[in-house]
């Protein structure tokens, strides 16, 4: 067991809401009229279609590639015709719209060919190109590719498996621990094998006895030591930062990774997919979702990958008054715009939201500067200076203050007394700063294209040049060698040109004045090559 735990700075208690959703068991896959399945699962994780409006595909069949550094593969949740490969509404608080793959289920969920892989009979670098084939990405939120996870991992001594679920109202992670914790540590062992980690610590918010109690019996029979370590409920405990700094008390400095301090961190789901992977050959096509909110029947179902949201809502019910529907959680998550957006490898949660449950903010009043949001912020950061730069649009002096070490927890909007939605200011300036270094990387692409095309046309000037002169400084030397060794060096490349052809010319009507004398009848012919390129060349020498 742990000696002590640590603390991180910052954190607040809002009203955890997991009862309402935690006590019955997941609920089986429900086949919904049809799937739509994003080709872009995360900000992250991209992929390229690979398949054709009309094919018939199986469960579990690759519809997408992984494209780029950190591309990772798309399936098909279910076998059945693509029926439409079309721009889709993503669950994105922009609701833009994203590449999607469209399935109409035949109700046959037909598998592909698929069996357990053997990861100790090939080099770890294929184990790591079989997980980004099998799309596997982490499920804690922000589906950041595992394989690329785990080649970072090098000199790694403890592997941190991430069972916290801070995040108010969601409780998937909690029902998949009661549920499947053998399964998730067959691929905690996994994760532990690739990265080779000394040590284990699974940290659960205390919150979650049950949870506990489950991973803690599936952990004692295990041949390898793995600790269950429960940790306080606050707030986000569940940040990777934070549960390291709480599980080891390393501190993971600014601009720095988990892999630099010796420590790798992966959620309870990641690990209960790479054991779907590794031990059955089943790529990432389904995840647990909670439905809770206002609803009759709150719960958590096992959802298929593209499953609209829409079609979910009938399985919990939602009651009158509800006015709007959230996907994530009430701290981190966004207002869907539309219902039609469907399930991803990142959706954990959707919550119907009603004005008792969560009334309207208060309008919003000037900042006072009272210092609760940088008391309560886990990044130790200030959240104050950095709004007064965000509304101001000074993006440089935000940066200077570390915007980008905002996790986006919500903690300062939480105690504001103002009611300022100071998250939604870091985001706005966030984007801002990646769209004007989008627009600066294209400005250099640009200008890198139009000088390589000027270098190119140089270039082809220089070349041309150098054989015009190579060409002429023959033709001088032929010119040289008929006139008996008197070489004209100094004549103009292109007077040197016609005085060759010139000289052919003299040449081939001699060859053809003789031939006409040794003739029979000596007729000369009308016309001769020699004449005709005689007259061109007198033309061309006219004119210019």
């Amino acid at each position: 067991m742990i000696a002590r735990l640590f603390n991180f700075r910052g954190g607040v208690k809002p009203e955890s809401h997991k009862n309402e959703s935690s006590t019955t068991p997941i609920a089986p896959v429900v086949l919904p009229p049809r799937l739509v399945i994003p080709l872009r699962q995360g900000a992250r994780s991209a992929a390229r279609c690979v398949v054709e409006v009309g094919q018939k595909v199986r469960k579990g069949e690759r519809i997408g590639e992984g494209e780029g550094f950190l591309g990772t593969a798309v399936h098909a949740s279910t076998s059945g015709t693509i029926i439409e490969i079309a721009p889709y509404p993503m669950a994105h608080a922009s609701s833009l719209d994203t590449l999607s793959v469209v399935i109409e289920p035949d109700g046959a969920d037909e598998w592909i060919e698929h069996g357990p892989f053997d990861l100790r009979s090939v080099p770890r670098d294929a184990v790591l190109k079989y997980l980004r084939d099998q799309g596997i990405v982490g499920l804690g939120g922000a589906t950041f590719p595992t394989h690329i996870k785990l080649g970072n991992g090098r000199d790694i001594d403890t592997l941190v498996v991430n069972g916290a679920e801070c995040e108010p109202w969601i409780t998937c992670d909690d029902r998949l621990m009661r549920e499947r914790a053998a399964e998730i540590l067959s691929g905690v062992t996994i994760l532990r094998e690739l990265i080779g980690a000394a040590r284990v610590l699974v940290g659960i918010e205390d919150n979650k006895p049950e949870a506990i109690a489950a991973m803690r019996e599936s952990a004692a029979a295990l041949s390898e030591p793995i600790e269950i370590v429960p940790v306080p409920t606050l707030y986000p405990a569940g940040g990777e930062k934070q549960l390291i700094r709480v599980l080891t008390g390393i501190e993971i400095a600014h601009g720095k990774l988990g892999t630099e301090f010796g420590v790798q961190c992966f959620n309870v789901g990641t690990a209960y997919a790479v054991h779907r992977a590794i031990r059955h050959g089943e790529p990432l096509i389904s995840r647990v979702v909670t439905l809770t909110g206002n609803v009759e029947h709150p719960g958590n179902h096992e959802v298929l990958i593209g499953t609209p949201v829409e079609s979910l809502l009938p399985l919990a019910r939602p009651k009158s008054g509800t006015d709007r529907y959230l996907t994530g959680g009430p701290m981190m998550g966004i207002a869907l715009g539309n219902l039609s957006v469907p399930t991803t490898k990142g959706s954990n949660c959707v919550i119907a939201a009603s004005r008792a449950l969560f009334p309207p903010p208060p309008p919003e009043l000037p900042c006072i500067r009272c210092g609760s949001c940088a008391r309560a912020c886990p990044a130790s950061l200030q959240p104050f200076e950095l709004y007064w730069f965000s509304r101001a649009k000074n993006f440089g002096k935000a940066q200077e203050y570390h915007l980008f070490d905002c996790i986006e927890c919500g903690c300062c909007a939480f105690v504001c007394p103002s009611h300022i939605p100071l998250v939604d200011y870091f985001r706005f300036s966030k984007s801002e700063i990646w769209a004007r270094e989008r627009e600066v990387t294209a400005a250099d692409q640009a200008r890198d294209r139009f000088e390589f095309r000027n270098f190119r046309q140089e270039r082809e000037k220089d070349e041309k040049a150098a054989k015009l002169a190579a060409k002429a400084a023959e033709t001088r030397a032929k010119l040289s060698d008929t006139a008996g060794g008197d070489a004209v060096a100094d004549e103009d490349p292109k007077k040197a040109l016609i005085a060759a052809a010139l000289a052919r010319a003299k040449q081939q009507k001699a060859a053809v004045a003789q031939a006409t004398a040794e003739a029979p009848g000596g007729d000369a012919p009308a016309t001769t090559d020699a004449s005709r390129e005689k007259a061109k060349l007198e033309g061309s020498d006219a004119t210019s």
